[in-house]
């Protein structure tokens, strides 16, 4: 079984809280794991649920406990069909529906099939709906001895009080960029090599992605790229007054709504760092945020922001992408000088 802090080694740190929790007989019935999308909380899960359910577990050299990988248990885990490991994550809606979580309580105080534990994974705990986390609560004020529950959170995505109050809370950081790198070009490394990007189109990942190693790597192996570069040439004619709103909203709308507001908030927190005098993390983007920065004060970007946080908050109930997109792009138009808007 892959050492998860060896694959991916911005984990060690909270692998090794989790060993050192485990060795002490201390793990909390429920944990929130926090952490940026693409980070690879998801991946980070799955390994504890490993370690929790191994039958014959070893010890490493800093005397930390470590799946055997050879047991029964570990061999369903990396077959991904152990019946005592339950995710739940948003299927056809883009929340955690009630029917999931009741789902998980009655998991949660069945008897282990197989092993002698049990371990639920909610992928993503701040996209249950309110009767999911009503649910969910029974759960947490009930802890059973045999079963963990580990909640992923994207951050800056927020988890209920009442919820977060029950859970013990560890964050996954991002690397930093040259261990990022070095991850994605070494995954990239394992693909033929026609088909293998350069190191631009690494970079560009990288830098898109946050350096959030497993979300560039999404990017690169999927059609983001290239749909973000089409979105990016529509804001900048809008924005020029070139194109007309409806125009420039179906590149966005092709995106999805969730990376065209992914894409939206980057540029938002970019325009409000640059706005106190900071730099752009989107340097394509830099001149005319820059531009935008220099013409308002800085609580215009926190009011896009905040109507970013809405449509997400609006795509909970399938809200129409373009419309949405046509909506901020609209608010984005409103910041420039009115000779250039677009008529």
């Amino acid at each position: 079984m892959t050492d998860i802090a060896q694959d991916m080694p911005w984990l060690q740190r909270a692998w090794q809280q989790i060993q050192a929790r485990l060795a002490e007989d201390r793990l909390p019935h429920a944990l929130i794991i926090n952490g940026e999308r693409g980070v690879g909380k998801r991946a980070w899960a799955e390994a504890v649920a490993g370690l929790l359910l191994c039958d014959r577990p070893a010890k490493n050299e800093a005397d930390l406990p470590v799946a055997c990988g050879h047991c029964k248990q570990c061999g369903l885990v990396a077959a991904g069909s152990h019946p005592d490991v339950r995710t739940y994550a948003p299927e056809k809606s883009r929340m955690v529906k009630v029917d999931q979580i009741r789902a998980l309580s009655t998991f949660a105080v069945a008897s282990p099939q197989v092993a002698h534990h049990k371990v639920a994974i909610i992928d993503r705990a701040d996209q249950l709906n309110i009767n999911a986390a009503n649910a969910l609560l029974k759960t947490l004020e009930e802890p059973l001895a045999d079963v963990t529950l580990l909640l992923l959170q994207e951050s800056g995505r927020p988890v209920l009080p009442t919820i977060r109050s029950r859970c013990q809370t560890l964050n996954i950081p991002v690397p930093a960029g040259d261990q990022a790198e070095r991850w994605l070009v070494k995954k990239v490394s394992e693909l033929d090599e026609e088909h293998r990007p350069s190191a631009e189109v690494l970079a560009k990942a990288l830098m898109l992605a946050g350096n959030a190693p497993r979300l560039a790597l999404e990017y690169v192996n999927g059609d983001f790229l290239k749909l973000r570069d089409d979105a990016f040439e529509s804001f900048r004619q809008f924005m020029k007054g070139q194109v007309p709103v409806a125009e420039a909203a179906k590149a966005f709308k092709a995106m999805g709504l969730e990376d065209s507001l992914f894409l939206f908030e980057r540029w938002g927190a970019d325009l409000a760092r640059m706005a106190a005098g900071g730099q752009a993390t989107d340097p394509e983007a830099a001149d005319m945020l820059g531009f935008l920065a220099n013409r308002n004060p800085a609580w215009k970007a926190h009011e896009l922001l905040d109507m970013i946080r809405e449509s997400r908050a609006a795509g909970v109930y399938n809200a129409n992408p373009e419309l949405e997109a046509s909506r901020l792009l609209l608010a984005w138009q409103a910041l420039m000088p009115r000779r250039r808007r677009a008529g």
